[in-house]
Formats: structure tokens, C-alpha cells, sequence
């Protein structure tokens, strides 16, 4: 059955853009979920739960990874070259299990710089039928673009329910929690992680309507941000997704009017985050105007404001470079950092923004340092400049900076194999992830020389699913 089959169509992307999230159903038969059931019980009652072996675990997980409704959803959110994720659970809950508190993933214990833009996404799949009673996973619907919850009236709580097979499509950055297991019955619920490795040139998915449809029935009119998610989809460049979008507007009462940029600069700052978020993105839409009072606020001290100027100067395009390289310097972190992050996500490859940003790798802060690493992987050329950085990357005392310096050269692919021996040494890395991100940009370097130490380092690797403490052998 062909991916291009189950792309999400305009209406899904919509409310994956808006909402966060779309839930789909496989087409597997009954007896395939069945099977994985009766294993999953088995091995987490004699075994206790694999953990990142998940996959490796059950030959059935890998078929639902290439499942074609499964590959046609996460292609049409982080395009066509991405990668799974060594991080996969499965949250298995027994009769009893109380609900979770409201939260967003992590990223393995740290933070970073969260990207409203979907370089990230998960899938949270049910391999058995989850009713109301049975805990299903919660989502606070339209979240994904707020550090914090709005805690207000314009939270929306949704719940994943349905027969075996259901699966949400979600944004990595959505707040969501397990519910509680009221029944007598345990549930599971297989969570997988997927990364874009490359910005889009063009819709990934079922795309046949240019433009925009505003969205009239959310709690929050986000319609200037999402539609320059919309447009980022599309593979439009900053200009082009200001140019459509046009001077920065809200609905007051059926009235529309205009928001000068001061009154939006004012609410950078805001703790009520969703006004914040807005003015952001509304400023971006003015472009060069905004950009004054964007990179003050990216320069304030504030961190809050620092932030969401960094998010606006992302939309405003390839006229907020000059400011971003000139914040590179600034003595406060938030300012590198949030600078660092704009210009990864402008991903503009010129000798400047790279030299500016490779620098940042050895910044004395180390939230910096983590923003360089991550963004020369977005920035990708000259390679010249951008491979020495992820290289002194990869040494970094950090181990969130290694592991990002390592998805970088994934995310360079062929364009990284000068760095095969450091991606190499970085095989023995204490940390996890930093050994399966190296693994990976080995693969996608492809030289016979990268896949002969990759399949060396898997072979002595190799993970045996019928070895277990009761046969051993």
C-alpha cells in the first residue's frame, strides 16, 4: 500500500497546525494486535519494561512504524528524510494507575529552545482498544506553542479513545498526560519520537489549497502564527510568508483592526503567554518595521520577551539577519541563545551566519552552546565551517550539546563525512544518545567506509529478543 495514499489532507494539516494533533486508525487485522498484546503482558510480567528496546523488542513495533497510515502521517509533518528517534516507551498502566499531571516531554532530562516549527513530532499508538474507563492519554488541544499553560478557560482538553489501532499524530511540544486507569484492565500506549532532517521545499502532504483558512471555532485566535506554520510547510521563505499575510490584525467585535507594532512590543513580555506568542508572530508579519523593537526585547534581560522575540525574528525572515548577528555578541545569554536559535531556524547558508553561530560552540554558557549545536545542523553550509563546530561539538562536557552536535551531522548527511572518525570516537560515549545519533549519521553519510564502522558497531551491538532471563541461551 502506497504512503502517498494516507498524506494527511488540508483539513488534517489544519488541525494538526491549530490544534496540535490528529488521531488516525491503522488497518491492521484484529489478530496482529492481538499477538503484540499477549507478548507486551508477558514480557513486561517476566521481564519488566524494555524501555528504549522497545522496537528491537517486538519484531510487531517495527511493522507499525512502517505501516503506510502510520509512515503517510509522519511524512506529512516532518517530510519525506526523517528519522526515528532512539528514545520509544511504552507506557504500560495497570488497574489503579492515578492520572498523571499535565506536561510536555523533555528532551531526555534537558530543555532547549522549543521549536513551533515541526522539526519534531510523536505518535502516541494503542495496540488494544482504550475507552474512557482505561486512562486514555489527555491533550491540551492548541498548546503546543506555550512554554507554560494558560491555566484558563481557553484550555481544551482532549482524550485519545478508540479500537486497537488508534494512534494520535502529535506535536512534540503539545502539553498532554496518561489518564487514570479506572478499569480492570491494564492499558498500553507505545509512544515514538520522529525528527525532521531537513526544512521543507514544498508541502509533504495531500496539499491542494494554497492559502491559509482561518480557523473561527479555536479559544484563540493564533491565525497570523499558524498560517506561517502553514506557509513554512509549504516551503515558502520568510518573505513570502510575510507577504502573504500582510500587515499584523485582530478581530475586535466583528471589527478588524490593525495593532500598532509598539502596543504588540509592549506584550512580548506578558505572563499570559497565548498574548505573548501572538505579538510575536503579528510583529513578524510586519517585518522590517518590527525589527527594532523585536531585537530590543531579544536583548532585554528579560527572558520571557527574549524568547518570543526570538520566535518573532524567525518569521520576519531574512531581514532580521543583520540584528541576529549583531546579538551573537550581546553579554546576555538569553540574547545568544534565542539569537542562535532564530538564525537556525532562518536556516539562511551564508559564510556570516555560520561563522557567527560555529563560534557560539565554544560560548562560556552552555544554553548557548546547545542552540549553536542545533542550529548549524539547520544552517548546513558552507560545511567548511559548520563541520569543525559540530566536531568540537561532539566534546563537549555537555552531554545535550553532544547528542544535538550528532543529530546535526545526522541532519547533514553526505555532507558530514569528513567527521566520520569523530563520529566514530563518539560511539563510545557514556551517554545513549549521543552513541545512537552518531550511529545514525553514519548511515545517512552512506560511504562504504561510514556503513562498515555503523554495522561493525551494530553487529557487536546486537540486541536478541528471545534472549531473556529464562533462556539465555
Amino acid at each position: 500500500m502506497s504512503v502517498s495514499n494516507h498524506l494527511l489532507t488540508d483539513d488534517q494539516m489544519r488541525q494538526f497546525i491549530s490544534r496540535g494533533y490528529v488521531v488516525l486508525q491503522t488497518d491492521f487485522p484484529k489478530e496482529f494486535h492481538e499477538g503484540l498484546n499477549a507478548k507486551l503482558n508477558e514480557v513486561m510480567d517476566k521481564e519488566g519494561n524494555p524501555g528504549n528496546n522497545l522496537l528491537p523488542r517486538f519484531s510487531e513495533v517495527g511493522d507499525i512504524l512502517q505501516n503506510p497510515v502510520v509512515r503517510g502521517a509522519v511524512t506529512s509533518v516532518v517530510g519525506q528524510e526523517y528519522t526515528i528517534h532512539p528514545h520509544r516507551h511504552c507506557h504500560f498502566t495497570y488497574p489503579g494507575r492515578k492520572v498523571q499531571t499535565w506536561h510536555k516531554d523533555s528532551y531526555w532530562g534537558h530543555q532547549k529552545v522549543r521549536n513551533h516549527h515541526n522539526w519534531w513530532a510523536m505518535i502516541f499508538y494503542y495496540p488494544q482498544a482504550v475507552d474512557e474507563e482505561m486512562g486514555p492519554s489527555g491533550l491540551l488541544s492548541g498548546s503546543q506553542y506555550y512554554t507554560k499553560r494558560a491555566g484558563d478557560e481557553t484550555e481544551t482538553p482532549v482524550y485519545i479513545e478508540g479500537p486497537e489501532g488508534t494512534f494520535g499524530l502529535i506535536h512534540y511540544d503539545l502539553w498532554h498526560r496518561g489518564g487514570a486507569n479506572l478499569s480492570q484492565k491494564t492499558r498500553a500506549m507505545m509512544k515514538f519520537q520522529f525528527v525532521r532532517m531537513d526544512a521543507p521545499s514544498g508541502p509533504a502532504w495531500n496539499n491542494l489549497q494554497a492559502e491559509w483558512t482561518p480557523v473561527e471555532d479555536a479559544p484563540v485566535d493564533h491565525n497570523i502564527l499558524w498560517e506561517n506554520q502553514w506557509r513554512w510547510h509549504r516551503g515558502e521563505t520568510g518573505a513570502e510568508r510575510n507577504g502573504a499575510t500582510g500587515k499584523a490584525s485582530q478581530n475586535n467585535g466583528g471589527r478588524t483592526e490593525e495593532i500598532s507594532v509598539s502596543d504588540l512590543a509592549g506584550k512580548l513580555a506578558s505572563r499570559y503567554e497565548p498574548d505573548g506568542v501572538d505579538s510575536a508572530y503579528r510583529l513578524g508579519a510586519y517585518c522590517e518595521e518590527a525589527i527594532p523593537s523585536l531585537c530590543s526585547a531579544l536583548t532585554s534581560g528579560n527572558a520571557t520577551a527574549s524568547r518570543n522575540a526570538g520566535y518573532g525574528l524567525s518569521a520576519a525572515g531574512p531581514e532580521a539577519r543583520e540584528v541576529l548577528l549583531a546579538a551573537m555578541g550581546h553579554e546576555s545569554e538569553e540574547a545568544r541563545m534565542h539569537a542562535a536559535f532564530a538564525l537556525g531556524e532562518l536556516g539562511l547558508a551564508d559564510a556570516e551566519s555560520a561563522g557567527a553561530v560555529a563560534k557560539a560552540v565554544s560560548d562560556p554558557s552552555v544554553v548557548v552552546r546547545r542552540s549553536a549545536v542545533e542550529a548549524l545542523g539547520l544552517i548546513k553550509e558552507p560545511v567548511e565551517l559548520i563541520l569543525p563546530a559540530l566536531e568540537e561539538g561532539l566534546k563537549d562536557d555537555d552531554d545535550q550539546a553532544r547528542f544535538t552536535a550528532a543529530l546535526s551531522l545526522q541532519r547533514l548527511g553526505a555532507k558530514a563525512e569528513p567527521a566520520v572518525r569523530a563520529l566514530q570516537n563518539a560511539l563510545r560515549d557514556e551517554n545513549r544518545y549521543v552513541r545512537a545519533n552518531s550511529v545514525d549519521a553514519l548511515r545517512r553519510v552512506g560511504t562504504n567506509g561510514a556503513l562498515s564502522i555503523a554495522l561493525d558497531y551494530l553487529s557487536a551491538h546486537r540486541w536478541c529478543p528471545t534472549t531473556t532471563p529464562d533462556n539465555l541461551f
